[in-house]
């Protein structure tokens, strides 16, 4: 039965294909969002904010609704990717601006994805959990920009947040945490050295 693994490595293998020559986009695996309430198996970052959610034949499905909600606040296309046994039950509990793949055998023991639907824009982003994308220097870099820090600059990451949230036009605040994400020197080492960034 496939794995996981085997999911994933079909999946970065497409999406290298298709972006490798692109200096303009990033693909990360595992990304947080909504501070670390979730993850997303896989996300791409470039002139949109895309998402694949992977589950093998040998993953269950009693997480996915709460997955598609939390999933669904923050990035501008989404899609599941699934082993043959869970189309039919995923296609119906994932909103329909989703797109669906599924998985197929190929010749020497690789997979293929076979496109169901193709993913649509999300029709109601939430301007807070895409704040939330940013560390708390990266945002309230943003809002110094936007000369908005005023009264934040000692505050936790979650009233900075909140304040971006609230002062950003929707496309300016996607487009600058675009922006950020692509250009972190280090993913996976959020600075943690003054209390207030928590």
């Amino acid at each position: 039965m496939m794995k996981d693994i085997h999911l994933r490595t079909a999946v970065i293998k497409n999406l290298t294909a298709i972006y490798r020559n692109d200096p303009q986009t990033l693909i990360v695996e595992e990304m947080s969002v909504r501070q670390g309430r979730s993850r997303i198996d896989v996300a791409v970052v470039n002139g949109t904010l895309d998402g694949f959610e992977l589950k093998s034949d040998r993953d269950r499905l009693d997480r996915l609704a709460r997955q598609s909600e939390i999933s669904g606040a923050v990035f501008d296309r989404m899609t599941l990717v699934v082993g043959p046994r869970h189309e039919r039950q995923a296609a119906r509990m994932i909103p329909d601006w989703w797109g669906l793949e599924r998985t197929e055998p190929l010749a020497g023991g690789n997979l293929g994805l076979h496109t169901i639907r193709s993913p649509r824009m999300n029709p109601a982003p939430d301007p807070l959990a895409i704040a939330e994308l940013l560390w708390r220097e990266e945002a309230l870099s943003v809002l110094l920009e936007l000369g908005d820090a005023r009264g934040v600059l000692s505050k936790p990451r979650s009233h900075i947040h909140r304040r971006l949230a609230e002062v950003s036009d929707l496309a300016f605040l996607q487009y600058r945490v675009r922006d950020r994400l692509r250009h972190r020197a280090d993913w996976r080492c959020e600075p943690r050295n003054r209390a207030q960034d928590w």
